[in-house]
C-alpha cells in the first residue's frame, strides 16, 4: 500500500491506520467521535496527501477542460476553483474533480485517489490541440484545516490577509510558518476551511507548526472516519458511492454543476436525454427510526418492491441520528415518506428527509 509522507508522524500520534484506495492512511487518533465535534466547533487539521493532482497545461488547456467537464469554466478567473463531475459519453461518471485556474494556459486538477491513474488516462485519450497532461501528484502533500478557527489559526502563521479570500479563491504562492504554499478556500467538511498545497519535502514542517499553533484554538489532527461523517452531514458526494459510472450526476442531485447552455462537452446529449425523459431514481436523504446503521450497498425497499441501496451511511454527531443517503425510485422520494432498510438481514424503518442534514450558521 502507498503511504502518504506523514505517515511516521501519523504513527507516531497514535493514529489508527486502515487502507483506503490503495493507500494506508489515519482513519483516527482520539476518535471519530471527537475528532468530528472538534471540526465543527473549532479545527481539525487532516492529512489528504493521497488526493491526485493532474496538469493540463497549454495554449487549447482551458477548450480542453471546458469540452472534458460539466461544469462551465469559459468565464474562470485565474485565482478561483471550481467544483465539477466528469462523465463518460453515456453520462455515467468518470470522477468529480476540483479545477484550479493557475493562468489562461494551466489549470492544475485535483482528483479522487482511487480515481488517479484511471483519470489521467481518461484525460489523456480526451486531450485535443496543444494541451499536455502530467500527473504531478508526487510533487504535492495536502493538508487541509478545517473549523470555524481554522482562519485564526492560519492567521497567526502567515501575513495573507486570509478574510480577503472567498470561498473557491487560492493563492498560488504565500508563505506558511515559514513554508511556500498554494492556499485555497476549499474543503470536504461542510466547514470554512483552508487546504495547502506544498512540496513533500516540507509537509512534516507545517503539519507540527499547525498543530503547535492550533493547540490553544482547540485544533486536533483527524482521520478519514471523521472526514466521512463531515461530509455525509453535509451531503457532499464520495465517488464510488453517490457517484460512479453508472450513476450520473443528474441521479446524485448535482444538476446545478451540469451547465447544458455552454455548448458540447462529454456526456451531454446522454445526460440531456436523461433530464428530458425525466429521472427514475435520484439521490435522497434518509434517517432511521428503528435502531441501526445503514451502510453503502444495504437495500432499500417498500413492502416486497425494492426501491433502490444505500450510497452511504453513519451515525452523525452533530445531529446525533443514523442517517444515510441512497439512490432510490423517483416516486419513493417525496419528504416523511416511509421506507425500509435491510441491514444485516433486519428490515429496519427509515424516513425520507431533507438533505443536507447539517448546514454551517451562516449559510
Amino acid at each position: 500500500m502507498k503511504r502518504t509522507v506523514l505517515h511516521e508522524t501519523h504513527s507516531g500520534l497514535g493514529a489508527k491506520m486502515a487502507e483506503f484506495a490503495g493507500w494506508l492512511l489515519p482513519t483516527w487518533y482520539s476518535g471519530i467521535i471527537e475528532e468530528h465535534e472538534r471540526v465543527r466547533k473549532a479545527a481539525g487539521i487532516f492529512d489528504v496527501s493521497h488526493m491526485g493532482e493532474i496538469m493540463a497545461e497549454g495554449p487549447d488547456a482551458g477548450e480542453f477542460i471546458q469540452k472534458l467537464v460539466t461544469n462551465n469554466i469559459e468565464n474562470m478567473k485565474t485565482g478561483r476553483a471550481r467544483y465539477s463531475p466528469m462523465c463518460y459519453p453515456n453520462g455515467g461518471t468518470v470522477d468529480d474533480i476540483l479545477i484550479y485556474k493557475l493562468s489562461d494556459t494551466k489549470y492544475l486538477l485535483v482528483v479522487n485517489a482511487a480515481n488517479t491513474e484511471k483519470d489521467f488516462n481518461w484525460m489523456k485519450s480526451m486531450a485535443c490541440g496543444r494541451t499536455e497532461i502530467k500527473d504531478v501528484s508526487g510533487e504535492y502533500a495536502l493538508l487541509a484545516v478545517q473549523g470555524p478557527r481554522a482562519v485564526h489559526i492560519l492567521k497567526k502563521m502567515t501575513d495573507f490577509p486570509l478574510e480577503s479570500m472567498k470561498p473557491f479563491d487560492f493563492v498560488g504562492s504565500v508563505p506558511v510558518a515559514g513554508v511556500d504554499c498554494m492556499l485555497s478556500r476549499t474543503g470536504y467538511t461542510g466547514e470554512d476551511g483552508f487546504e495547502l498545497f506544498v512540496s513533500p519535502w516540507d509537509a512534516k514542517q507545517l503539519w507540527d507548526k499547525i498543530l503547535e499553533e492550533g493547540k490553544d484554538e482547540g485544533l486536533v489532527p483527524a482521520g478519514l472516519g471523521a472526514r466521512d461523517t463531515l461530509r455525509l452531514e453535509a451531503a457532499m458526494p464520495l465517488y464510488g458511492h453517490e457517484l460512479s459510472e453508472d450513476i450520473t450526476p443528474l441521479e446524485a442531485g448535482l444538476e446545478r454543476f451540469v451547465k447544458f447552455d455552454k455548448g458540447d462537452f462529454t456526456g451531454r446529449d446522454a445526460l440531456l436525454k436523461q433530464k428530458e425523459e425525466g429521472l427514475s431514481r435520484q439521490l435522497t436523504g434518509f434517517e432511521m427510526l428503528d435502531s441501526g446503521i445503514p451502510r453503502n450497498g444495504h437495500r432499500v425497499q417498500v413492502g416486497d418492491e425494492v426501491i433502490g441501496f444505500v450510497t452511504s451511511g453513519s451515525f452523525i454527531p452533530t445531529m446525533k441520528k443514523n442517517v444515510g443517503m441512497a439512490l432510490l425510485k423517483r416516486k419513493y422520494c417525496k419528504m416523511g415518506t416511509e421506507i425500509e432498510v435491510v441491514v444485516r438481514n433486519k428490515t429496519l424503518k427509515a424516513r425520507i428527509t431533507k438533505l443536507p442534514f447539517y448546514t454551517r450558521k451562516g449559510e
